[in-house]
């Protein structure tokens, strides 16, 4: 039988040729396919800029070093996520304060970030779009604009998802309600590059300092120059990464990109299959996607209205049927590195979520028959 796992990747013929091609060109890394992969993420969000990076981590650090958070600053985020989306605060030596979500949707609760907000008053604020479907990004910038701070979207699963505001539509990652964004390209995400991230902004002088940053903090712009030796020479003007991705990597995310919008469709497809086929199911409910949010469909993710108990018996069953579910995420303040950071604090948003969540295949590979095995082996475990 076959064997379905949570998520994967869909590599046809001509992604294979696109790097097979690459690997015969002069440049295998910080050539001209880099910028042809950024153009086209520009495209897909409608971003001015996009800066392509190692991973998704990469683009989270880079952006908080752009954004000058640092020791003495703080930085926001949601508890339900990967732990990256905090760890880069503390890989800029400041502090992260970590807010609970709302359990039906696992996106940040905008009341507890408005308080944190106000008693934190952060560098940085990192809203986490989740399963596909994008935070409340208008209230969020309302928040962040009166204590100044910067907001960086965490956009690593809505890559394709829109939501509307004011009579207009908008993308995420666009940078229309923020001054960044990062995306993920693991095999998992909408598009892959094996690894690989990107910050999207819309911000010219924040473009220049990410472009910087990815590169050692090297410039040999000759107007940024302190002295000119000659055509040969560049200098270190600030404490950068070496985070570049290459271009073998980016003419596989090039190609890729050509049949997002396949992708993105498919997707969208497998999840209003589950959504009726879970319409009748009892004490089993997906997870609810914002008024005005259409979800690019990263994961689809039931919740088990019981509790772990059942979450747990669900998961090992499925396994021993060969599908294999995932759970996401356990919430940063379950992990004991973070205990110092929320001592005292309560999250019972996030703890409601974690306790019956189960994220179940979702790719565009998956076939009709292979989304109804799924939805009559979750019946089935239901009906028990």
């Amino acid at each position: 039988m076959k064997t379905l796992p949570y998520g994967k990747q869909l590599v046809d013929t001509d992604d294979i040729e696109a790097v097979a091609a690459q690997l015969g060109d002069d440049w295998l890394t910080q050539g001209p396919m880099v910028a042809k992969f950024e153009a086209a993420l520009c495209e897909i969000t409608g971003a001015k800029y996009a800066v392509a990076v190692s991973s998704g981590t990469a683009a989270l650090h880079l952006a908080c070093l752009a954004a000058g958070v640092g020791a003495n600053d703080v930085g926001i985020t949601s508890t339900l996520t990967f732990v990256a989306s905090a760890n880069c605060i503390r890989y800029c030596g400041a502090r992260p304060h970590m807010v609970d979500v709302e359990p039906d949707t696992a996106l940040i609760s905008i009341p507890a970030l408005e308080a944190a907000v106000k008693a934190q008053r952060p560098r940085v604020i990192i809203p986490v779009d989740f399963s596909g479907a994008v935070a409340d990004l208008v209230a969020i910038e309302r928040i962040a604009r009166s204590v100044g701070a910067i907001v960086i979207e965490d956009a690593a699963h809505s890559l394709g998802a829109e939501y509307l505001h004011g009579g207009a539509t908008y993308r995420a990652a666009s940078c229309a309600h923020t001054q960044m964004a990062i995306l993920s390209f693991h095999p998992v995400k909408h598009l892959t590059t094996g690894e690989g991230g990107a910050i999207t902004t819309n911000d010219g002088a924040l473009y220049a300092k990410l472009m910087t940053l990815r590169s050692h903090g090297i410039t040999r712009d000759p107007a940024k120059l302190t002295r000119n030796d000659g055509p040969w020479y560049q200098e270190q003007q600030s404490l950068g990464y070496n985070y570049r991705i290459t271009d073998l990597q980016c003419a596989l995310g090039v190609s890729q990109a050509k049949k997002f919008p396949r992708f993105l469709a498919r997707r969208r497809e497998i999840a209003a299959m589950y959504d009726a086929g879970f319409a009748k199911l009892e004490r089993i409910a997906p997870l609810r996607v914002r008024d005005g949010v259409t979800s690019a469909y990263h994961l689809y993710v039931i919740r088990f209205l019981d509790g772990a108990d059942k979450r747990k018996a669900a998961y090992l069953a499925l396994r021993e049927g060969g599908i294999l579910p995932q759970v996401h995420y356990v919430p940063v303040h379950l992990h004991p590195d973070y205990a110092p950071f929320v001592a005292g604090q309560a999250f019972p948003g996030a703890d409601a979520y974690y306790a019956g969540c189960l994220s179940i295949p979702m790719y565009p590979a998956l076939t009709d028959a292979d989304v109804k095995r799924v939805i009559d082996a979750v019946g089935e475990i239901a009906s028990k």
